[in-house]
């Protein structure tokens, strides 16, 4: 089981009404980065948003940054948005980032939650499932092929036809890792797993939300005669740790407070004490508390999904980056070394 990081860089804003600046949160994810790096983490993911309120609208450029600045950590995105993007260009960026980082990259491809991009790049939002299926299609073909043929017809959406087109550079590794990322929709668990592509899962609530749903991928892929050392599945959580609990959260309650009313959107004030202790209660979907607590859920998942990798969802809201940082160092200190001792010993 590996072990990681990644944000969406939220711009949340701050008490006085002003929202982060997107330099100040590009240069604390470089930081983040440099610091997980050096901690022994495995890997660390930014998200692709294309509004005001994120970052990050070209990840693999901050990815490329950090490619420079870390020495062994993997580099993924979380996710790329596919259905707005030429696949193409998507394995091209990412081919080169291989061969920047000295083989480090992989792409999380998902259909993105917000419909911005869709707009933005002359897409339908009519055709959201339809422009993924085909797009992930033709890329994982670019990564199996350096020169490609495509053909355009009524069944494809979004990519012209190619002929013999070459794919360059090529990366690194043998095989670039492109993992699918998922929410809760059946289908796409079932394709991820007819496709024989890794898993990655965003648990907004508890594992046992999704025991069916991961079934249904390995089922999925078993028929489809993938070898089940390829559907690996990856967790990801929201994320916050400190020495004990009471700690961790009456630390991170009204940082998440304002995460929760400025994303989703609430009315300030909607979102009381009571639910967030419920959401980072057993069943929930929070991970906050102390070291301990949390490895203690990591554990539960894995047993229950039988996930190979984990990564923590940081830098939500208010939090200071001095807190978020001693936050990312216990989980690599204390948490990932008893998880791993726990499983070791199963």
């Amino acid at each position: 089981m590996d072990f990681g990081i990644f944000t969406f860089g939220e711009l949340t804003r701050d008490p006085s009404g002003t929202p982060r600046p997107a330099a100040q949160r590009i240069d604390e994810t470089i930081r983040l980065a440099k610091l997980a790096d050096e901690e022994g983490l495995d890997v660390i993911g930014l998200g692709e948003h294309h509004r005001h309120d994120f970052a990050f609208s070209a990840p693999e450029i901050v990815l490329a940054a950090i490619a420079r600045e870390t020495q062994r950590i993997r580099l993924t995105t979380a996710v790329t948005v596919l259905s707005t993007q030429d696949p193409a260009r998507v394995f091209e960026q990412f081919a080169t980032l291989d061969i920047v980082s000295g083989g480090r990259a992989e792409i999380i491809a998902g259909r993105g939650v917000f419909p911005e991009s869709f707009p933005l790049f002359g897409y339908d939002p009519a055709e959201y499932d339809a422009l993924f299926e085909d797009k992930l299609e033709l890329l994982l073909q670019m990564r199996e092929q350096a020169n490609v043929t495509w053909p355009a017809d009524g069944r494809r959406r979004g990519h012209h036809a190619l002929h013999d087109a070459a794919i360059a550079p090529r990366p690194v590794q043998e095989r670039l890792p492109i993992w699918r990322g998922v929410g809760g929709t059946p289908s796409s668990f079932v394709r991820a797993g007819q496709a024989g592509v890794p898993l990655f899962l965003a648990l907004l609530s508890g594992h046992q939300h999704f025991l069916r749903l991961v079934e249904l991928y390995r089922t999925a892929g078993a028929q489809a005669g993938h070898p089940a050392s390829s559907l690996a599945v990856g967790t990801g959580s929201h994320f916050y740790v400190a020495r004990t609990s009471q700690e961790a959260r009456d630390t991170f309650y009204p940082h998440y407070a304002a995460y929760i009313e400025q994303n989703m959107p609430r009315p300030a004030g909607t979102f009381p004490r009571e639910h967030f202790d419920a959401w980072a209660g057993p069943g929930g979907g929070l991970l906050v508390g102390s070291p301990a607590e949390v490895a203690e859920r990591i554990i539960a998942t894995h047993e229950a999904l039988g996930t190979s990798r984990f990564m923590a969802q940081v830098g939500l809201g208010t939090l200071p980056f001095a807190e978020t940082a001693e936050s990312v160092e216990l989980f690599a200190a204390e948490v990932v070394p008893m998880v791993k001792k726990a499983l070791a010993a199963a």
